[in-house]
């Protein structure tokens, strides 16, 4: 046996040593560590600008989660979608924020400095065509245009190119796509100017009470997605490398809220319309807010990424030669699987 195995056989030793030591550590222990940390003692800074899809962070504010994992927060209202969040982790601006993995993956994937930790919810997104259209299924959209209201790259044509990829239609060039707002893209569709869109299913409430709209493809309700991982935490990559228990006390707390939420739905909601972090009339939003699954666990929503890598890769969203399991170590962080066998 040559000497430089022998080398890495005892810093591999050393690593396993020192991680068991860290899994087998005492509160008094943790404690006395997360001191030392540099986020000790200041303010970490939660990326929320509103929204049900993302409300876990203001419940994990307002209902003392983070405090009472001894955490001082703020919540850093930033304005923009879901790309602009990516930015605001990797540039430093916010320390914790919450989107799609439809969009954040791809940033995280590519290099910017974020790390998911756990997810949020199953949910809440759908592509949808004029009820009284003649198209019943995803081929019936072949050559046809569909809306994207979250732009070219964000969640919308991303979940649009997933649900024709599982349909065996090429998810680049069998369809095209349109950058149009939510509001407009149903008029578009009214006026014949584009047959489909995807839409959020809070938005898309009323146009299904009304009759006005249909589903065809669902990834809150559908067999081949509903149990998949929608939201999901991201934490600033620095602040996982160099705080990790710090991290860990953040995202115990979002477990937290998020078992609160599970028993508490419906003062969930009041907290939320109340701190105007969502709007509309209660009975309608907690409709909705019940079509959102919070019991995903971390195996899920590994699981989740794997398959969305995957498909990222065949769709040509991520470079098809990116090996899923590297990228996964890139992105993923599961901080608490000490805590959860």
């Amino acid at each position: 046996m040559n000497r430089k195995f022998l080398s890495v056989l005892s810093a591999f030793a050393l690593v396993v040593a020192s991680a068991a030591s860290v899994l087998a550590m005492t509160p008094e222990e943790e404690d006395a560590a997360w001191k030392k940390e540099p986020a000790y003692g200041r303010t970490i800074r939660i990326g929320y600008n509103g929204g049900l899809c993302t409300g876990t962070l203001g419940i994990t504010q307002v209902k003392g989660f983070y405090e009472a994992e001894g955490l001082k927060t703020e919540i850093v209202r930033y304005q923009g979608d879901t790309v602009t969040l990516g930015n605001a982790l990797g540039m430093h601006k916010i320390d914790v924020a919450g989107g799609h993995i439809a969009t954040l993956l791809v940033p995280a994937a590519n290099g910017v400095q974020m790390k998911f930790t756990t997810g949020m919810h199953t949910g809440c997104k759908s592509l949808c065509v004029l009820n009284d259209s003649p198209y019943k299924t995803t081929k019936d959209l072949v050559g046809k245009t569909i809306a994207v209201p979250s732009g070219i790259g964000g969640s919308d044509q991303n979940i649009t190119m997933r649900f024709l990829l599982r349909d065996g239609i090429d998810p680049v060039n069998g369809v095209k796509y349109k950058v149009t707002d939510q509001g407009a893209a149903v008029l578009a569709m009214q006026n014949g100017e584009i047959e489909a869109g995807l839409f959020s299913d809070q938005f898309i409430q009323k146009f299904l009470d009304d009759g006005t709209l249909r589903i065809v493809r669902s990834i809150t309700t559908d067999e081949d997605f509903k149990n998949e991982t929608c939201c999901i935490y991201a934490v600033a990559q620095d602040l996982c490398e160099n705080s990790p228990i710090t991290v860990k006390k953040m995202t115990r707390a979002h477990e937290a809220a998020r078992k609160w939420i599970m028993a508490n739905r419906e003062e969930a909601i009041k907290l939320m319309l109340e701190n105007k972090w969502a709007s509309g009339e209660f009975d309608k939003v907690l409709k909705y807010y019940n079509t959102l699954d919070y019991s995903v666990t971390d195996q899920v929503t590994e699981e989740t990424l794997v398959k969305v890598i995957d498909d990222y890769k065949v769709c040509g969203i991520l470079n098809k030669d990116l090996d899923t399991q590297e990228v996964m170590s890139r992105v993923w962080n599961r901080v608490l699987k000490d805590e959860q066998q």
